[in-house]
């Protein structure tokens, strides 16, 4: 299998969000793409490919109260898009109902065609998601190459983290965020921004097509957020599909090609990223709400 980390093989321009270009990667003729072993007849490539994400008229209620009305949204194969919206807008309930995290009320969600109601049809190891960071170990004690290691867990494969297979893979995905050397040291001792790229690397290590990382940026210094940056970007490049919730651009807005805007529930608006989003914190999402 490809790996969505390994080295490229070649590139290709492609344009960003602020309208400079960079080089992407694609396979040599006959090579496959990232992940192509798993894909079939519904990978990214081709016209007839299934995409990753559909979304169609779907609602959510959550309590009382209805959080998300009339979504529809569709992610194409390699596309980098961004929710965006203020706090409270419906941000992370629509990634965690994508995910099958929420129950949905009305409408339907389907990753790679198949419907998010029916999990155990769903190609899972297809998908990596990073949620909002509470800790990379969640207080226990772990090595970086523990908690990527784990990634691989799986309730019909209870030692799927174990033999060197696993930790082969395990020290590619750490490779891919910059921790390699650090695979051995405890999440507890690193900062914010590492322990962020040690969850990346969780979700990277079943090499998934599609990436979901909710606010990858939130509480982390100036330097990590660049660094990853530079991670998520260079991941886009080979091909992986990304969908990042975020407050606003910020460094990622060369990352960024597509902005979906919420707006208490709604999509407000949908567009490239460089009409729709601002780039720094406190500037006015679209309809003059601030993002942040």
């Amino acid at each position: 299998m490809t790996s969505a980390f390994s080295p490229a093989s070649r590139g290709r321009e492609r344009t960003t969000s602020s309208g400079r270009s960079r080089t992407t990667s694609c396979g040599h003729p006959g090579a496959a793409a990232p992940g192509a072993s798993a894909l079939g007849p519904t990978g990214p490539a081709g016209s007839d490919a299934v995409p990753p994400v559909v979304v169609t008229d779907l609602s959510v209620v959550l309590g009382s109260a209805v959080i998300l009305s009339g979504i529809d949204l569709t992610v194409s194969g390699g596309e980098s898009m961004a929710l965006l919206g203020a706090n409270g807008s419906g941000k992370s309930t629509l990634v965690r109902t994508i995910l099958g995290l929420h129950p949905v009320d009305a409408g339907g969600v389907h990753l790679f065609g198949h419907d998010v109601r029916r999990r155990s049809h769903v190609p899972w190891s297809r998908i990596g998601y990073v949620p909002q960071r509470v800790g990379a170990a969640s207080g226990v004690p772990a090595t970086a190459l523990e908690v990527v290691r784990s990634g691989l867990l799986d309730p019909r494969r209870p030692f799927a983290d174990r033999g060197r297979r696993a930790r082969t893979r395990a020290m590619a995905a750490l490779e891919a965020v910059g921790l390699a050397h650090r695979a051995r040291d405890h999440v507890q001792i690193f900062s914010g921004g590492q322990a962020q790229r040690v969850l990346i690397a969780r979700a990277l290590v079943r090499d998934p097509e599609l990436l979901i990382l909710d606010e990858p940026l939130a509480g982390i210094d100036r330097a990590s957020r660049q660094a990853l940056a530079e991670i998520l970007a260079s991941l886009h490049d080979r091909g992986l599909t990304l969908i990042t919730v975020l407050h606003e651009m910020g460094e990622l807005s060369d990352v960024v090609e597509r902005a979906v805007v919420l707006v208490e529930g709604r999509v407000s608006a949908d567009g490239p990223a460089h009409d729709l989003a601002p780039s720094s914190p406190g500037a006015a999402c679209h309809g003059g709400r601030p993002c942040s």
